[in-house]
């Protein structure tokens, strides 16, 4: 597999985020921690839509050659660096220790934002977007834009006993409020 060119890669995936949510996103460099093992292209794109937030990683795979070509998106319902430092350290993760694809869970190893229960994330489809945000076409590639939620250890647990399509279906039967800060684990105790 040929190596991505990372300004080209980065550029259009800018545009591409831009062109999905039709406005500008705003360019966020973490200034501490593990950016230094990332590639010098890497950055967090904010967008700031009708009532949410949502901060993509920009680079995340820039000049991968394997079969692990994915950034990641999170959703919050507040500005906050805290999601700018989650999105560097899981692409620092995914270049440097284990690539990072859909299904597999990450600890974050503190809550996702204050006061949250949610510790883990989960990668999964972008269910709320669809196949326009997630694919991402470049050169002759495709590069998976995936959905990283926020979830709690015991729920983490459970989609290792249960399987990820079991985890999903308890977000949909549970309805998972993905936005909701304080909300509780919806995996039950067994």
């Amino acid at each position: 597999m040929q190596v991505l060119d990372s300004r080209e890669y980065t550029a259009n995936l800018h545009h591409h985020y831009e062109n999905y949510f039709g406005s500008p996103g705003k360019r966020l460099i973490l200034n501490e921690g593990p950016k230094e093992k990332l590639h010098s292209t890497f950055y967090v794109l904010l967008f700031k839509l009708a009532n949410y937030y949502c901060y993509c990683t920009v680079g995340m795979s820039a000049d991968r050659i394997d079969d692990n070509l994915i950034e990641l998106i999170v959703y919050s319902p507040k500005a906050d660096k805290l999601l700018v430092e989650l999105m560097t350290v899981c692409a620092s993760f995914h270049r440097n220790v284990a690539p990072l694809n859909l299904h597999h869970t990450v600890n974050i190893g503190r809550p996702w934002l204050k006061n949250s229960k949610c510790d883990h994330a989960f990668i999964s489809l972008p269910y709320l977007n669809g196949p326009r945000l997630e694919i991402f076409n470049f050169e002759s590639h495709e590069i998976h834009c995936y959905w990283l939620i926020p979830i709690t250890e015991r729920e983490r647990d459970y989609k290792i006993k249960n399987g990820c399509e079991a985890l999903e279906q308890l977000f949909e039967d549970k309805q998972l409020d993905y936005l909701d800060i304080k909300r509780n684990c919806l995996a039950s105790e067994s």
